[in-house]
């Protein structure tokens, strides 16, 4: 693909984990609205829980999450027992019926509870929600937190996916980023959960980041499939240091240029695909069978704050500092700073800070740029069907966007707007064509490539 072409679609643009995303959230969004959507959940509705852990033993400088970095585990006990509280006072306002389809640890570094705190916190989870019998339980995983307990305490709370942090294994480029990990020290984490009945391996891979070039890439991608993994997500490296300060420590002047980032991102896709994993949107990789494959081939994929999911689930609530509810109502997050999330939990047993109500438009762009993300395509009938006279704007937009785009990123077919091959590298470029919030200059982004 042409150098021009690349540049020309590179800007930065959200994710679009969410719509609206979250720098539009707002502070007339708080505890009474959350406690109220959380209350109007339908009894039979099913909701997934993501598990917020803001702390780290390291810290590594590519990392743009929301966590801080101990040596001390005090810290790390005390926020355990605010999360007790948070559970208590949500499961508290669900009404009897609603049930857990899928639970999510994230961080952070979930893995740098002790063993005990893994299967207290699990217990405590279970003994205030209702879980279905095949809920899925996810991890993300230090692999250097990793020993014999923990991988008993993941397998006693009923881990059912192991994800891990990989992101490439150069040794140069690992110094550089500060995150020191041996291949072998990873295959020995993937043996052990294995070993321990999980069956699903997810595993985390950058693109984009200093020192890399296309060798270690094409090095650490043989790797990685020698392991074996069930999904592995490919993720360009974000570089927002003025939204995380220490990325500053990573020299900018290592980092890839954005056509070589481009040719990166082409370059392991393909040797994914070589390697028998079937594409799943823009940057996730799972094997033909895998859960998230087949949803994505019958349209049934899902985009939300950990990515492409086939999670079906009403409404994602998010506990912990920094977490983000998703509800049919609208956003809500919860305080990022821990020692306010604390305190919260002490007066209310909640910690809303912000969110946003949804309109009707916000529902219907929120699909719109959902598809686009999941399928690279959109149905005017069936945005019709579902919104009406208000799905006109829509069709307006991406018929303007056909004609006057000369680029052929889409094209109108059979009253569908499709993004072509062509396209498919740039859709977050094209989603954000859709994005209503996007040219008020809340938020700055990373770039699309």
């Amino acid at each position: 693909m042409h150098k021009s072409l690349v540049g020309k679609y590179s800007a930065p643009v959200p994710r679009y984990t969410s719509y609206p995303t979250a720098p539009h959230f707002d502070v007339a969004i708080g505890n009474g609205e959350y406690g109220q959507w959380l209350a109007e959940l339908s009894q039979g509705a099913s909701v997934s829980l993501y598990i917020h852990v803001p702390y780290c033993d390291r810290l590594c400088w590519f990392c743009a999450c929301h966590t801080k970095h101990t040596l001390k585990y005090e810290p790390v006990a005390t926020y355990i027992e605010a999360l007790f509280r948070e559970i208590e006072a949500v499961s508290s306002r669900l009404r009897e019926g609603v049930t857990v389809s899928a639970l999510h640890f994230g961080g952070g570094s979930p893995t740098m509870m002790t063993p005990e705190d893994i299967i207290r916190l699990g217990d405590h989870l279970k003994s205030h929600f209702s879980f279905q019998k095949d809920a899925k339980i996810s991890v993300e995983m230090d692999p250097n937190d990793m020993d014999d307990a923990r991988y008993d305490a993941l397998a006693e709370i009923g881990m059912t996916r192991a994800s891990l942090g990989v992101q490439d294994f150069d040794p140069k480029v690992q110094k550089t980023i500060n995150r020191i990990q041996t291949f072998d020290h990873t295959r020995s984490v993937v043996e052990a959960v294995r070993a321990r009945g999980v069956h699903s391996v997810n595993c985390d891979l950058l693109y984009g980041l200093p020192y890399q070039t296309l060798e270690t890439l094409e090095n650490t991608v043989s790797q990685i499939t020698s392991l074996d993994p069930d999904r592995i997500a490919l993720f360009g490296y974000a570089h927002v240091p003025w939204m995380k300060k220490h990325q500053t420590m990573i020299p900018e002047a290592a980092l890839p240029d954005v056509s070589m980032r481009f040719e990166q991102a082409r370059l392991a896709a393909r040797l994914l695909q070589e390697a028998g994993y079937q594409t799943i949107g823009i940057d996730h990789f799972a094997k033909p069978d895998d859960s998230l494959a087949v949803a994505a081939r019958e349209g049934r994929m899902r985009r939300n704050f950990q990515g492409y999911t086939d999670d079906a689930a009403d409404a994602l609530i998010g506990l912990g500092a920094s977490s983000i509810g998703q509800f049919p109502q609208g956003y809500v997050q919860n305080m990022t700073a821990t020692g306010e999330y604390q305190r919260m939990t002490e007066e209310s047993g909640l910690a809303a800070v912000r969110g946003i109500a949804l309109s009707s438009d916000d529902v219907m762009r929120a699909y719109v740029i959902e598809r686009i993300m999941c399928d690279f395509r959109l149905s005017f009938a069936d945005l019709d069907k579902r919104f009406g006279a208000l799905a006109s704007a829509i069709r307006s937009e991406a018929r303007q966007f056909a004609v006057a785009n000369d680029d052929n990123l889409v094209e109108i077919r059979d009253d569908e707007c499709v993004i072509t091959e062509h396209g498919k590298p740039f859709a977050r470029t094209i989603a954000a064509t859709f994005d209503a919030y996007l040219s008020n200059g809340k938020g700055r982004h990373s770039i699309a490539v």
